[in-house]
């Protein structure tokens, strides 16, 4: 039987006593360069059995990041203007295109053992499905089938995935509109895809924190994956 968390007002902290558990970290507000660096580290200490199935949850600074099959073009202002309104512009090796991440959004990268899931495409469905049960939750009807990759609120994007897969470990990961500002999506074609709308929990008149939501979709995504997960201080990353 899968374990789920319970929840009072403070967060439950336990250690890791089972091989098959996997620890939830808490960032808070994260460096995007840092963040990448950590989830490269951590998948080689997980490979070599020398750290724990992680999943890190989080927010990022202001930031544009480009997938394998991201186009230069699909960012429609130049570089140094987007840096000069204070955007990092990053190409790194997700799969996906162009997508933007921020304060208000949350986002997850799940640094995992695909195999024991099943393969790649049964974690892209555990996160889909995680983020549908946590708008759920909310009263936000999403759905995710027959819809390209993510999940929808009927024509708006609402959450996005893109993740690594590399000798059977995963980085990268989903990102989820809780309550950013949607303007920095309009200097991007997201996902490349254009004509795309992207909305937000808070379009929705729901008010709640990204650290709180994220409580929600740990609940849901030890469902999803068919695994237990248990918080664990960000101090025991170092």
């Amino acid at each position: 039987m899968v374990k789920t968390l319970l929840w009072t007002d403070k967060l439950q902290i336990r250690n890791c006593n089972n091989t098959n558990d996997i620890r939830v970290i808490w960032l808070g507000s994260s460096d995007f360069n840092e963040t990448w660096e950590l989830q490269k580290s951590l998948s080689q200490k997980i490979s070599n059995s020398e750290a724990p199935e992680t999943v890190l949850l989080l927010e990022h600074n202001n930031v544009y990041t480009l997938g394998r099959r991201g186009k230069d073009e699909d960012i429609l202002l130049p570089v140094s203007e987007l840096n000069s309104m204070g955007i990092e512009v990053h190409k790194i090796d997700r799969g996906g295109e162009v997508t933007y991440h921020g304060p208000g959004q949350l986002v997850g990268y799940p640094i995992l053992d695909v195999r024991k899931l099943g393969g790649p495409l049964r974690l892209v469905c555990g996160l889909q499905n995680t983020m549908v049960s946590s708008l759920s939750d909310y009263g936000i009807e999403a759905i995710c089938e027959n819809k390209p990759t993510g999940v929808w609120v009927q024509d708006l994007k609402i959450g996005a995935i893109g993740l690594r897969v590399s000798k059977g470990f995963s980085t990268h990961g989903f990102a989820l509109n809780v309550s950013p500002d949607l303007r920095f999506f309009d200097h991007i074609v997201p996902c490349g895809m254009p004509g795309i709308q992207v909305t937000s929990m808070k379009e929705f008149s729901v008010k709640v924190s990204v650290f709180d939501f994220a409580k929600t979709v740990s609940r849901y995504l030890a469902e999803n994956l068919g695994r237990n997960l248990y918080w664990s201080n960000k101090e025991d990353l170092i």
